[in-house]
Parts: C-alpha cells; structure tokens; sequence
C-alpha cells in the first residue's frame, strides 16, 4: 500500500522511524527492536539510509521488507542521493521492488566533508522526479522543515523548494523535528497557500538525552522554546528525569497536534522501545 493512501482513513496516522544498527553492530539489535514496536501496532516504519552511508549497504532494504513481510506493517525505505549517481540508485530502486518495498522516503541526503557532491542529483525534488520516470509504482515520500531547512535563505524560499518536490511527484511528506507547535501550525499554513495540499505528518522526537538533542538541533536548525529548555536545565545531571520529562513533553506535543487535526504524527523512536511505549501508553486512544 501506498502511505498516502492511510491518510484517506478516518483517523490519525501515527507512524515510527527506525534506523539500521551503526557498522560494527550486528543487525538482529533492529529486529530486537522491531519486536517490540510491532505491538504498538502503528500505520507504518520508515527505516532510515544504511547505516555505512553506502548505496552498498543493503540494511535499509532488507529492515524495511522484513517490517512489511515479516511483521505485517506498511514500510518506508529512506533513499538519499546527493552522492549518488543515477546507475546507482537504479539498482537501489531495483532492490527494493524485488524485495516487495512499496514506498520511499527521496531525500537530498547530508553532504560529507572533503566529500564533494557527485552532481548528478543535487536536490530531493530531482531523486523524486527521476524514481517517477522510472518506476510509477514506487509511492514517495519527501521531508519538509517546520522553520524552513538550514541551507534556505528565507522560509519562503524553502517552501518554494518544498513544492517543487509534490510537483515532482511527492504524495506525502514527513517534517523534521520541532518543539514548538505553534511553528508547525504556522508552517502548514504557508504550505497550504503555497498549493502543498498532500498530507504532511508532524515529526516528534521524544528528548533523551541533552547530547542528542544538541546534535539533533545543530542539524536541522530547530529552536527550543524556553519551556523546553527550562525543562533541560533542570534535569539535564538526573538521566531518568530528563526522559520521562521529555516523554511527558512529546506527550503533550502529540495531544496538542491531534486535537488541532494534523493529518499525522510520525515517532522518531530513536530505536528505543521503552520510550515509544510510554508515549504510545498516552496517547493511542487518539488514534
């Protein structure tokens, strides 16, 4: 099934993210995992690129088709291409129809220092249109940004951009991280005036850890409200604190976009099933 087809249901989508296991961890730790979440019974897993940042690592194939194969949920394979050529994402693409894989998540992809850009795909909206002219049956995905993408000048701008890639070809999209409600709201906004008019589920990431959020923020560009950051202050030195103080944040966050009527909400799990079933033990009857 196509995930933008979910989004002609009477409900909420509420979907996880997962990611391969890093190189030298044996893979079975994601299946683990996947034990876990499948009882938690969300509408679909994306499976974030291999972990060896490698065309040639076939993880992401191979975790996404056991999630819709093995475990009887709707997947997503996340598929980057700022360093890949064409031939290289063909056999990507012929992987993952071999494997049963129905959709895509198309993303740029980070660019790797004193790494340069192999050119043949330097945008989201490129990979999208080019997995379109080669296979119809692929249903794709594309991330958008809440405070507009971190090599944007302006929001404006980035939503031009955004776009660009549901002109393309994108049926549904996935934001990045946020803290702040109001920014998603007022982003949608825009969205909706620019002519974006297909499902666009609001990315959660419960908070860890202080370390994690930091790097995660200096990524993507997010802002921390000072309630949020009131909250890290005062249980950054108490680990256990600060994640159950950050569940009951996502918590919150959740019931607000639910009740607002966002169209989905999408679980950055973090691979860490305790967190994802806390959050799941608050708020599944919204969904």
């Amino acid at each position: 099934m196509k995930l933008a087809q979910l989004f002609n249901q009477e409900k909420t989508v509420f979907s996880f993210e997962v990611f391969p296991p890093k190189r030298n961890n044996p893979i079975q730790t994601v299946y683990d995992t996947l034990e876990e979440l499948k009882d938690l019974k969300p509408d679909f897993i994306s499976v974030t690129y291999g972990a060896s940042g490698s065309l040639a690592d076939n993880s992401t194939c191979e975790i996404a088709s056991a999630i819709k194969h093995k475990y009887g949920i709707e997947s997503a394979a996340h598929l980057t291409c700022v360093n890949s050529t064409r031939e290289e994402v063909t056999e990507v693409l012929r992987r993952l129809e071999e494997n049963g894989v129905e959709n895509i998540l198309a993303l740029r992809g980070d660019l790797v220092p004193d790494m340069p850009p192999k050119e043949e795909f330097r945008h989201a909206d490129e990979l999208i249109r080019f997995i379109k002219e080669k296979n119809q049956n692929f249903g794709i995905s594309g991330a958008c940004y809440p405070e507009g993408h971190p090599n944007s000048k302006t929001q404006v701008e980035d939503i031009l951009n955004l776009k660009k890639k549901v002109d393309a070809g994108a049926e549904h999209l996935i934001s990045q991280l946020f803290f702040d409600n109001s920014m998603f709201y007022d982003f949608l906004d825009k969205a909706r005036i620019a002519g974006i008019n297909v499902p666009i589920e609001a990315g959660i990431m419960p908070v860890t850890n202080k370390k994690q959020i930091e790097r995660m923020v200096s990524l993507c560009g997010a802002s921390l409200p000072a309630k949020f950051t009131k909250m890290m202050s005062k249980y950054e030195n108490r680990p256990d604190a600060l994640r159950d103080a950050g569940i009951a944040y996502a918590v919150n966050q959740i019931v607000d976009l639910v009740s607002c009527g966002v169209d989905g909400v999408h679980l950055y799990t973090m691979n860490n099933p305790y967190i994802a079933k806390r959050i799941c033990e608050n708020v599944q009857s919204l969904f």
